[in-house]
């Protein structure tokens, strides 16, 4: 006749640490004691429930003349690869004792059924019995699963990372006596965050994060200009607000168009000083030219020279348009615009020109080396 184990299991090892009771507990009287002493250490501890639900279950089966066994295995507080070990060598010497074939598992939550597949790699279970407590079954499982979801890694960065944000920026702001302040300050950060998950730029952030801590550790000239650039942006940015905010402030189109006119040339100066720090340290480091950055400085002063014309252009016709002046083009005619288009499509054109003059010269000659120097490589690897 097959042998049944009815197996109760407490993962987080509730009868040792309340009732100091050893495990694995095996045999009825066993277990009616251990049963005992944790009703008088917690009488509400839900493990009390599963092991007299064990119990009954085994007084049925072996009064119908069944060969049945019960035991309880206790885990350990730490859930998880602790507990999951311990209960698995305690299956072992219980299956070693009682040479059970088959188990009914009794569960009193989601928490201790997570060890099932551990328990059907030794046993097959026939019956799995969930011990329902009225007033915890639904607690305890939401419990348990808002526990393990919180404890992933991917989770918690997705979860708890807005919420320290959120918490650090209203708390610089409340110690400065900005609070009212922090609200804006709050939406703008989450805003940034959104945008970074939205379009999957969580790599491309840690990788500025971890040359933003090595340029700090190892003096890195990029990570100055880099500190310096953000303070002529921010610089620019506030220049900008001063000077746009209180003229436009009724008129949202035209402000931002002044606004983007007025900080222009601080993201070019901006722009500059971070492209000089990247050639710099590259430069410093591995005693190689960036080439390819050699556009860049052309790029920027291009965009300067089109961008803020277009920009405060568009707005001042706006502007006039919104005070009932009509839709003017004159500002389209004068020399300072068309003076400032035609310096910016210069710059571009002296920088794609020589960009492909540099190209040629200099980025081919470096590749066409690398390509000798790594066939010599394989030549000598050949040879040994």
């Amino acid at each position: 006749m097959t042998k049944t184990l009815i197996l109760n299991i407490d993962r987080d090892d509730d009868f040792g640490r309340k009732a100091q009771v050893k495990s694995p507990i095996v045999g009825v009287q066993n277990n009616l004691d251990a049963a005992n002493k944790l009703g008088i250490a917690d009488a509400e501890d839900s493990d009390l429930n599963a092991v007299f639900f064990a119990i009954s279950i085994y007084e049925s089966l072996k009064k119908e003349g069944k060969e049945i066994e019960i035991a309880t295995l206790c885990g350990d507080i730490n859930v998880g690869v602790k507990s999951d070990q311990k209960l698995s060598e305690q299956l072992d010497a219980v299956i070693k004792e009682t040479n059970a074939e088959d188990a009914i598992l009794i569960s009193d939550g989601a928490e201790d059924e997570h060890i099932l597949p551990i328990i059907q790699s030794r046993l097959k279970i026939t019956s799995v019995q969930r011990v329902n407590v009225k007033q915890s079954k639904q607690l305890e499982d939401t419990y348990y699963r808002i526990i393990k979801l919180l404890d992933e890694d991917k989770v918690k960065k997705q979860f708890f990372l807005p919420i320290a944000l959120i918490l650090i920026v209203w708390a610089i702001f409340a110690i400065f006596g900005m609070a009212a302040s922090g609200f804006g300050a709050i939406l703008f950060t989450l805003g940034i965050y959104l945008l970074i998950r939205t379009f999957n730029s969580e790599k491309k952030v840690a990788v500025i994060w971890h040359e933003f801590r090595a340029g700090l550790l190892t003096g890195r000239p990029s990570f100055y200009t880099f500190i310096i650039s953000i303070v002529i942006i921010s610089v620019s940015m506030f220049y900008a607000y001063n000077n746009t905010f209180n003229q436009y402030q009724r008129n949202l189109d035209v402000l931002i168009l002044k606004f983007l006119a007025a900080i222009t040339w601080g993201i070019v100066a901006a722009g500059l000083l971070a492209a000089f720090g990247r050639v710099t340290d590259i430069y410093i480091r591995e005693k190689k030219i960036l080439w390819s950055y050699w556009f860049v400085p052309f790029s920027l002063f291009a965009f300067g020279f089109v961008g803020s014309i277009l920009f405060d252009t568009f707005g001042q016709v706006i502007w006039e348009f919104r005070n009932d002046r009509g839709f003017l083009i004159d500002p389209f005619y004068t020399l300072s615009f068309w003076g400032y288009i035609a310096v910016g499509i210069i710059i571009v054109f002296i920088g794609a020109v020589s960009y492909h003059y540099i190209k040629e010269e200099f980025i081919n000659e470096v590749y066409e080396v690398d390509i000798e120097e790594q066939t010599q490589k394989m030549l000598k690897n050949h040879a040994k």
